[in-house]
């Protein structure tokens, strides 16, 4: 994302981000000059510095009968930026509480096309404690500027790639283990699991993207439980699966190889291979 549309993202207009970035580096203009470097029309340029001026993002000063302008400094604006947005964070918070009727079962939400990674990328932003994501490298680029961010701020992040790639893609974070669990068709999955607390399981192909979102402990569990309970086994499997036919008697293999009918137990475990990076 370039300047202008990180200011934008914060609430500048277009006008007002090109007028701020260009007395950020100018230093120091008039209105003609403020238009002329930014292509603003002049018809508009004083109203667009009244608009900072009110914002608090520029300062005023009179020279010789003429209005000039400046830019306050970039961290200065950017931490009344922030403080602004706590308390404005603050107030929706207090005022959202007061809406809330009786408690109700947990919804489950429909997502489809771009929702699915929209509602990813939301959830990865509200985490603070805990996120594990299991995904595939195009939802791993998608979704790796949250996860970043996600990381940077403490969130400890778990990683289940699902393509094991042979080389970081640039998309995974935090702690990553890859396991070559991809479906045999081109479907590719993806599932979050955000601070214990709600979940987010989808698939997307070449056609459609489709999923669910939900606070529903049960879906919670089951999407945490799959993450973990691969890595498990993906760590066991590197140890024992050599010798799980001696460690096993008989008839737990005869009852358990059944459900893994491409070579059973030992074979399923020895096609776990966590690698943590």
């Amino acid at each position: 994302m370039d300047t202008i549309a990180s200011l934008q993202q914060l609430g500048f207009t277009e006008y007002e981000a090109r007028a701020y970035v260009a007395l950020v580096q100018a230093g120091e203009l008039n209105g003609y000059e403020l238009a002329k470097k930014t292509g603003i029309p002049r018809a508009n340029i004083y109203a667009v510095a009244g608009k900072l001026l009110d914002r608090g993002a520029i300062l005023r000063t009179e020279r010789e009968g003429a209005q000039r302008y400046s830019a306050i400094p970039v961290q200065q604006l950017l931490d009344s930026l922030d403080a602004r947005h706590q308390r404005s964070l603050q107030a929706a918070h207090t005022a959202l509480q007061r809406q809330q009727g009786p408690h109700t079962p947990a919804p489950v939400f429909d997502l489809r096309g771009k929702e699915l990674l929209t509602r990813a990328r939301h959830l990865i932003d509200a985490c603070q404690h805990t996120l594990m994501v299991a995904l595939q490298p195009a939802e791993a680029a998608a979704l790796a500027s949250p996860l970043a961010s996600a990381a940077q701020r403490g969130v400890q992040v778990t990683t289940l790639c699902l393509q094991a790639c042979p080389q970081p893609c640039g998309g995974c974070q935090g702690d990553i283990h890859c396991l070559s669990l991809v479906p045999p068709d081109a479907t590719r999955w993806v599932l979050v699991v955000a601070d214990h607390a709600s979940a987010l399981v989808g698939q997307t192909d070449a056609q459609a993207a489709q999923g669910l979102s939900t606070t529903q402990e049960v879906v919670i569990q089951l999407a945490e439980a799959f993450i973990r309970q691969t890595l498990t086994l993906a760590a066991l499997g590197q140890a024992l699966a050599p010798q799980l036919t001696q460690l096993q008697s008989q008839p737990a293999l005869h009852r358990l190889d059944p459900l893994f009918p491409d070579g059973g137990v030992p074979a399923f475990l020895r096609g776990l291979v966590a690698t943590p990076r």
